[in-house]
């Protein structure tokens, strides 16, 4: 991490307006079916056609083009399971710079893919047994590289931030921004962005029930490891929160949810049913806890960010027949 100062609404905007043109500002939908179900309004800020298929290109290319000529003249590393590592990957091509990237051994063969696709070399770890974070360091380090983390970040989660930032300046003032939480960078920069602009807006962050660091965490008031998750949902197999990210999500994230990987599959098929859209496990959580009932005394407009739809044909197909 090179920077812990705090992450205000005027860094979201001001990377609305680093990343603008660049980054695409993707749709938001609804649907008559989903409102009936749910009882309440839902506006669902769509970063599954998001560039990489995932919100992370916002956060990835915000601060990879803040770096120096130097820097960018030597390349970026990242670390990832598989969209933020894509996200550097095209980040670093759309600056004209190399990117190393470091992604766990069993990461969807369709991100490690994409992310070779984009030009990064790739090196692999266990991560039931790596420590991902000393790697990643020890990498850009030999390679004399710039780190770009996943989430902890300040240019990462303001970033993030603006496809909160994008979902309220469409869909007007909410009562609850609903968000899925991996590393936790997604939720602060979103958070950030929502009670920047609309103060009493409920936030809500839902991870799996394998991957609850940021619950659990939140209820200690101290960042709790746990054992790294298994579960379908890659994205958000995260046994801590990171340092950054937890400080500013126990300042304004109201609570935390949990779905199971059976409510993840029928969000998934939900989504391609009746919205006409493929989202992958992680993306799916936010959706998976409000259709579960998950979330009590929804406010009448609610906000959803689908965070992600990179999932091959076979892997979907498997997940939504089990």
């Amino acid at each position: 991490m090179t920077n812990t100062r705090p992450v205000a609404l005027d860094d979201v905007r001001d990377a609305a307006a680093q990343i603008k043109g660049v980054a695409h500002r993707t749709p938001v939908l609804r649907s008559r079916t989903l409102d009936e179900l749910v009882g309440a309004e839902v506006h669902l800020k769509c970063e599954n056609f998001q560039r990489v298929g995932a919100f992370k290109f916002r956060g990835a290319y915000n601060a990879a083009s803040r770096l120096s000529p130097e820097q960018l003249a030597k390349g970026i590393a990242a670390y990832s399971s598989g969209n933020h590592a894509q996200a550097v990957a095209l980040a670093a091509r759309k600056l004209g710079t190399r990117a190393v990237i470091l992604m766990p051994e069993d990461a969807p063969q369709s991100k490690v893919d994409a992310t070779a696709g984009y030009g990064a070399q790739i090196v692999t770890y266990d991560r039931y047994t790596g420590d991902r974070d000393a790697i990643g360091q020890a990498l850009a380090a030999e390679h004399g590289m710039a780190l770009i983390p996943p989430y902890d970040h300040p240019h990462v989660i303001a970033g993030q931030g603006t496809a909160a930032l994008e979902l309220i300046e469409e869909a007007g003032e909410l009562g609850a921004l609903v968000v899925p939480v991996g590393g936790g960078g997604l939720i602060a920069g979103s958070a950030t962005a929502a009670k920047g602009l609309h103060g009493g807006i409920r936030v809500i962050g839902v991870e799996p029930v394998a991957g609850d660091d940021t619950k659990r965490s939140l209820e200690a008031g101290k960042r709790i490891a746990i054992p790294v998750p298994r579960t379908i949902a890659d994205g958000q197999a995260i046994e801590i929160p990171g340092e950054l990210t937890f400080s500013v999500n126990q300042r304004l994230v109201d609570e935390i949810a949990l779905v199971t990987d059976d409510q993840i599959r029928d969000a998934m098929r939900l989504a391609f049913e009746r919205l006409k859209i493929v989202i992958e496990p992680s993306g799916a959580t936010a959706l998976a806890a409000l259709i579960a009932g998950h979330i009590d005394q929804l406010p009448p407009r609610v906000g959803l960010i689908i965070s992600g739809g990179n999932i091959n044909a076979q892997r979907f197909a498997e997940l939504c027949a089990e």
